[in-house]
């Protein structure tokens, strides 16, 4: 029996595991790293011990130091999680050399699925389906379009989609470097992309007894940058022949390898429904709570039950009831590349109800950092229909409250009312076809109302009780019959609103747009407008003032009445779009080096992304800051690219007068190109127009 139980892992599936811990009476004990001292999962977990660093290649990848604070803390099992270390054989081994249970599949079955390659080959003998292999060496045009993937590890880490013969060689040695970096395995192989096809997986629970349950299905097939978005069980629109093969195709892929616990088997089903097996994962899933809900089973009760040696409690699984809906809540800009945002996460409150469950690894008041994955939550939703549960999941998180960083909720909730999400029809290229219209500004008049409730809220928090004359904020005398105005700034889409608004007799703001006060209160407020009222509730931080609704949210960055005229940038300047650290910079980059528009320079690299920032035009590199290694905050200047477009002829001028005192030619000193543009830039949010960051997945 377990006693005390060490997760390997850090953030929203820790705090799940230690949520079942908790009910099985089973003591827990935290890792974390510098980054993560005041973490969610270390303040839930009953010890924690501390793995000195912050990146993961110094923290959580150590498996050395993972056993370590195991023996320390007193703990009796290993429970890995997700990601870093679980699909790792060599972690598993010496997790039970230290005499540690390990929860997690036997090490000889993690070792055989490790290599994808290796893992079709056993599929194959398995009569598993798959999709045919392909020679990157002696591929032509007709095996176009290519889908290049990393034999090791998973996450869309070296990962790359080559529909061109001549773009096939570089994408191989990119995505064998990104593979590289990722799992320490540079084995890239090649198969054909199937066009439009769907993401569907087959949860299994196998007790190493001879049972293996099959847990019906998920689909996963919306995914950015082959990352899964929004997930769901049962995979709507399969009949029930294919799901019975999907079912046995799982089982067959359990059982060839004498599997134990949790695991997933992974199929591409393609638009004529055909499916070929991907890859198998074995660990726990991200998106196991859809599993959970329709089964209404708790998979790592049963992962911690079998790794101390029970069988499963039947020949069968429960059957399942209703459909289940689970969206990522990142903190990210899907509008800009899909960038990750990092700083103070102020609030984070999601409501609950009958059907809604939220995993996190956040609070209000939390920190997003750079160095890990920037999922904040999963909002999981369940009900009697398909339809009821959509619906719901999209209402919840519409009414959440999110305020900080820049995330990825308006684009959930525009996702999951899409017609073609509606419909079921889902395949992997849904945001490839959708997401300039689901990242476009919203209403303009809801965001104007929303402004004009930031003001209102505003200008009531500045009241100061009335005694007689005109009130008096700050050195100006405000006329309180004459219009005031507040300016802001719609985050992220970059859209200005001018409120202007009257004071009345009773000190009460009111807006010369014409909308009819209710209430106006620092952090309430409620206007009718067109004969409907409407409710805002305001809460500023600084200069940003958050604005939620019943329909919806709003961030705005309070604009000054005058332009601060340090707040300029050189053009050209190349800003770093995060906090990051940078890994490398373009062969021979160097002041006075000529570039393309669009050509990459420099490499940063956070929150497991790696951020490709691109020549804004072309023109030479007049200045440059960044070196690999160096660490920058968002906004950081890291070079200055000149356009080389002619300077328009000057008009003639009169030869100039001989000099009297000729200067000797060993006292003129050209201009060092490097120095001469060495300007610090005071605008971060100009990063977006300088600085375009093509991201992509670095590390587990």
């Amino acid at each position: 029996m377990i006693s005390t139980l060490l997760v390997a892992n850090r953030g929203e599936i820790a705090c799940r595991i230690f949520r079942t811990c908790r009910e099985l009476g089973i003591s827990t004990v935290a890792v974390y790293s510098d980054a993560d001292a005041d973490a969610l999962h270390v303040r839930e977990a009953d010890t924690a011990v501390r793995l000195p660093g912050a990146a993961p290649a110094d923290t959580y990848l150590r498996g050395d130091l993972v056993v370590a604070a195991a023996l320390a803390a007193g703990a009796d099992a290993v429970h890995p999680g997700y990601g870093f270390l679980s699909e790792n054989a060599g972690f598993a081994r010496s997790v039970e050399d230290a005499g540690l249970l390990w929860v997690g599949p036997p090490v000889k079955a993690i070792e055989l699925m490790a290599s994808k390659t290796r893992a079709k080959e056993l599929m194959a003998a398995a009569d598993v389906p798959l999709l045919a292999p392909v020679d990157p060496g002696n591929a032509t045009a007709a095996d176009l379009p290519l889908l290049l993937k990393a034999a090791a590890g998973g996450g869309g880490r070296g990962m790359r989609i080559v529909r061109e013969l001549g773009a096939l060689e570089a994408e191989l040695t990119a995505a064998s470097a990104e593979a590289v970096s990722a799992f320490g395995d540079g084995e890239v192989f090649a198969e054909p992309y199937v066009e439009r096809g769907r993401h569907v997986e087959v949860q299994v629970m196998a007790d190493g007894q001879g049972t293996v349950w099959a847990l019906g299905t998920r689909d996963c097939s919306l995914q950015r940058r082959h990352q899964k978005v929004i997930e769901e069980a049962p995979a709507p629109g399969l009949d029930d022949t294919l799901r019975r093969t999907l079912h046995d195709a799982a089982v067959a892929a359990a059982q060839a390898v004498g599997y134990r616990g949790a695991g997933t088997v992974e199929f591409l089903v393609s638009a004529e429904g055909r499916p070929y097996f991907l890859e198998m994962n074995t660990r726990l899933q991200v998106e196991h709570p859809v599993t959970e809900a329709v089964f209404g089973l708790d998979l790592v009760s049963l992962q911690l039950r079998i790794a101390e040696g029970a069988a499963l409690p039947a020949d069968t699984p429960p059957p399942p009831t209703g459909h289940a809906v689970e969206a990522r809540l990142y903190a990210e800009d899907p509008a800009r590349d899909w960038q990750p945002q990092t700083g103070a996460l102020l609030t984070l409150d999601v409501p609950g109800g009958p059907g809604v469950r939220l995993d996190t690894g956040y609070t209000g008041g939390d920190t997003v950092g750079v160095h890990y994955d920037p999922m904040l939550a999963k909002v999981i939703a369940h009900a009697p229909t398909r339809t009821e549960a959509v619906r719901l999941l999209a209402r919840t998180l519409e009414r959440a409250r999110i305020h900080g960083p820049v995330t990825n909720r308006e684009l959930l909730v525009r996702s999951l009312r899409h017609p073609d999400f509606a419909a079921a029809r889902l395949d992997t290229g849904f945001y490839d076809r959708h997401l300039a219209a689901l990242t476009a500004p919203g209403d303009t008049e809801d965001r104007r109302l929303a402004a004009t409730a930031a003001a209102l809220a505003g200008a009531s928090s500045a009241r100061t009780p009335r005694t007689t004359g005109p009130a008096r904020f700050g050195a100006w005398r405000n006329l309180a019959s004459q219009p005031q105005t507040r300016c802001y700034r719609s985050e992220p889409d970059g859209t200005e609103h001018e409120i202007a608004y009257r004071t009345g007799r009773d000190g009460a703001p009111a807006p010369v747009s014409g909308e009819r006060v209710l209430t106006a209160r620092p952090d309430t407020v409620t206007l009718e407008t067109g004969g409907v009222t409407r409710h805002f509730t305001v809460t500023a931080h600084g200069d940003r003032v958050y604005v939620d609704t019943a329909t919806g949210a709003h961030t705005f960055t309070a604009l000054p009445r005058f332009t601060d005229p340090a707040a300029r940038t050189e053009p050209g300047s190349l800003l770093a779009p995060m906090p990051g650290t940078v890994v490398r910079l373009a062969d021979g980059l160097a002041p006075g080096t000529s570039v393309e528009a669009g050509q990459p320079l420099i490499w940063l690299e956070a929150m497991k992304m790696e951020h490709r920032i691109l020549a804004p035009a072309s023109g030479t590199l007049t200045a440059l800051h960044a070196a690999p290694g160096l660490q920058v905050e968002v906004g950081a200047l890291l070079a200055v690219v000149q356009d080389t477009a002619p300077d328009p002829a000057p008009d003639p001028a009169p030869d100039p007068a001989p000099d009297p005192a000729p200067a000797h030619p060993a006292d003129v000193t050209a201009p060092d190109p490097a120095h001469s543009a060495d300007v610090t830039a005071h605008a971060p949010s100009h990063a977006a127009s300088h600085a375009s960051a093509h991201q992509e997945e670095t590390t587990p």
